[in-house]
């Protein structure tokens, strides 16, 4: 290693000097260069002691003496101290696939962008507050290796949530286009609710709360992937949105933002009904969606479909409809010629689903029986108990459990006690549709396959496990410690551009028996080496990994950095813990 100083003149005569810290290393036979750390900003005399410790020592053959060399022994050797700096394993790793997939790119060097970035890694390595994310920033090397130099509190990570709902389109649109042109025409779309603990934020409103969260005020989130389950964008709602009002900024998202032509939109069937499917219809899009029993019902009393095209693997009808009919082959659009599509009718028994029903129903009725048997009981042992009570409680227990279609509660005859009846022909209406399920689609037949059809229907799973992964398992969207439409908005795409992250490490470690929180926790353990030389922090820099960890490292293509400069950035919480506590 050696120091080398660079005088760089400019044409006003001023001129500028960078002190580097560098050594050589040979390379496929050749000797290259390379810079360790920048020492422009420490004193002279710290460079002065760093000169003297990496002076070569003088010849063997002729030690130097006092007498002989009188200023080598009145020099004083600098002392060096290293340190153990702050954590870099879970950061730098976080940071290179960021990288990688282009978040780092298209929020940019700004120090919004980097603040922005480092509130999607600080989201990946610790779900938490702005708060907590200022605090994380002190324990790893985050402004070192982000090249953030302008130190930050709590309140500019805020203020950069806004920042990034301003520029929300254009992020996604830019991480779009890295997939190149007509790399996605299918898209998978779902929502989902999140619940508030507070009343003051913006989106917070009372609707259907999947958390089963009564009381409470929530927000809607909708989540838009494609066909792999990879996000593409993300969008929040009021409260009290309805799931079909929701997808007419998808579609005008997709047309209009990202520039999509041929788009086939999956979403479940509280999703895509007669709103959505006018609006996809109207973008000249295609969907894939699911029918309710109800439906499937009418259109087995209609004899549009049969009960026996449902053993086929799977079966299909097609059915001529109106562009902006309801699907069920009363359509009653224009009949122009953009309008006229064909429906078709995807059928399929899920023979493990129906055993389930059939095990569940079962279960409900022994469940009744045992609370028929108390009664009886009572009826017998207690002769102030009335019997049209008792019989009351059983039916509106049947009724609770949707069991009244088949079962009713009688008196026997000329004794005190109930017993159920069973409707045989009751229960075989009532379970023949058990497992089956219809899709249907405006897709040409030309276009997918019923199978094809079929399967594309079948990974909206993937969008559930990006809620579950988002919500509660890893990202932790809730709770939501923000108010306004801006910082909502922008916490809601941090979350997202943090899964993007989580998948591409889940999928790297998939062979490994660890998830990845876990192995995140593990390569905090990486902490940088501080060199100090005569009381001056010089550089920092990264040791070797232990073999488990540098297995997972290597398994995700990370090359962490030898050194790191120590920027000195000033990170502060205006907001004391300590003087919080009672």
């Amino acid at each position: 290693m050696y120091i080398t100083e660079v005088v760089r003149p400019y044409a006003n005569g001023k001129s500028s000097r960078c002190v580097l810290l560098r050594e050589s290393y040979r390379h496929e036979g050749k000797v290259k260069n390379r810079t360790l750390a920048n020492l422009t900003a420490l004193p002279a005399e710290a460079i002065e002691a760093i000169k003297q410790v990496l002076r070569p020592p003088p010849a063997a053959s002729a030690p130097p003496t006092p007498a002989t060399c009188p200023a080598a022994a009145e020099r004083p050797v600098p002392e060096v101290v290293i340190e153990q700096g702050l954590s870099v394993g879970a950061v730098a790793t976080v940071y290179q696939v960021a990288q990688r997939l282009g978040i780092a790119h298209v929020l940019g060097r700004s120090q919004q962008g980097k603040l922005a970035l480092w509130q999607v890694i600080a989201r990946v390595m610790q779900p938490a507050s702005r708060l907590a994310s200022v605090r994380l920033a002190r324990e790893h090397a985050a402004c070192d290796l982000l090249g953030i130099r302008a130190g930050f509190c709590e309140d500019d990570l805020y203020a950069n949530l806004a920042w990034l709902s301003e520029r929300q389109v254009r992020l996604e649109k830019a991480l779009f286009a890295r997939r190149g042109a007509g790399a996605a025409e299918l898209f998978l779309y779902d929502v989902t609710s999140s619940y508030l603990e507070g009343e003051h934020n913006a989106f917070g409103a009372y609707g259907y709360n999947r958390d089963k969260k009564r009381g409470k005020q929530q927000i809607v989130v909708g989540l838009l992937t494609d066909a792999e389950g990879e996000p593409v964008s993300v969008e929040v709602f009021q409260g009290n949105t309805q799931d079909v009002s929701t997808l007419s900024a998808q579609v005008h998202k997709l047309a209009q933002a990202f520039g999509c032509q041929r788009v086939t939109l999956v979403g479940d069937r509280g999703m895509i009904k007669q709103v959505g499917i006018e609006a996809l219809q109207a973008a000249d899009f295609y969907f894939i969606s699911a029918i309710t029993k109800p439906q499937i019902e009418t259109l087995l009393a209609a004899q549009v479909i049969e009960m026996a095209q449902f053993a086929h693997v799977p079966g299909e009808v097609a059915v001529d409809v109106e562009a902006n009919g309801n699907g069920d082959g009363n359509g009653d659009g224009d009949g122009d010629e953009r309008s006229a599509r064909t429906m078709r009718y995807i059928l399929k028994r899920n023979p493990v689903r129906a055993q389930e029903m059939a095990d569940n129903r079962q279960s409900k009725k022994a469940a009744v029986l045992k609370r028929l048997a108390g009664c009886n009981e009572k009826l017998a042992n207690s002769p102030r108990a009335q019997l049209r009570v008792a019989r009351r409680q059983v039916h509106n227990a049947l009724k609770k459990l949707k069991l009244d279609g088949w079962l009713s509660v009688r008196k026997r005859r000329a004794q005190r006690a109930l017993y159920l009846r069973e409707d045989e022909a009751a229960l075989q209406a009532h379970s023949q549709l058990d497992g089956c399920y219809v899709i249907r689609t405006d897709l040409p037949p030309e276009a997918a396959s019923a199978q094809t059809v079929h399967e594309r229907y079948r990974d909206l799973a993937q969008v559930e496990q990006g809620f579950r992964t988002c919500k509660t398992t890893h990202l932790e969207l809730r709770p939501w410690f923000v108010t306004c439409p801006a910082s909502t908005r922008g916490h809601a795409l941090v979350v997202m551009l943090a899964y993007k992250i989580v998948r591409e490490l889940s999928r790297c470690w998939q062979a490994f028996d660890i998830e990845v929180l876990e192995a995140l926790e593990a390569l905090k353990q990486i902490t940088l080496d501080s060199v100090n030389i005569a009381g001056f922090p010089a550089f920092q820099r990264v040791p070797t990994p232990r073999p488990a960890l540098r297995q997972w490292l290597e398994a995700a293509d990370i090359q962490l950095p030898q050194t790191l400069p120590h920027l000195g950035t000033r990170v502060v919480t205006r907001k004391n813990i300590s003087k919080s506590r009672k």
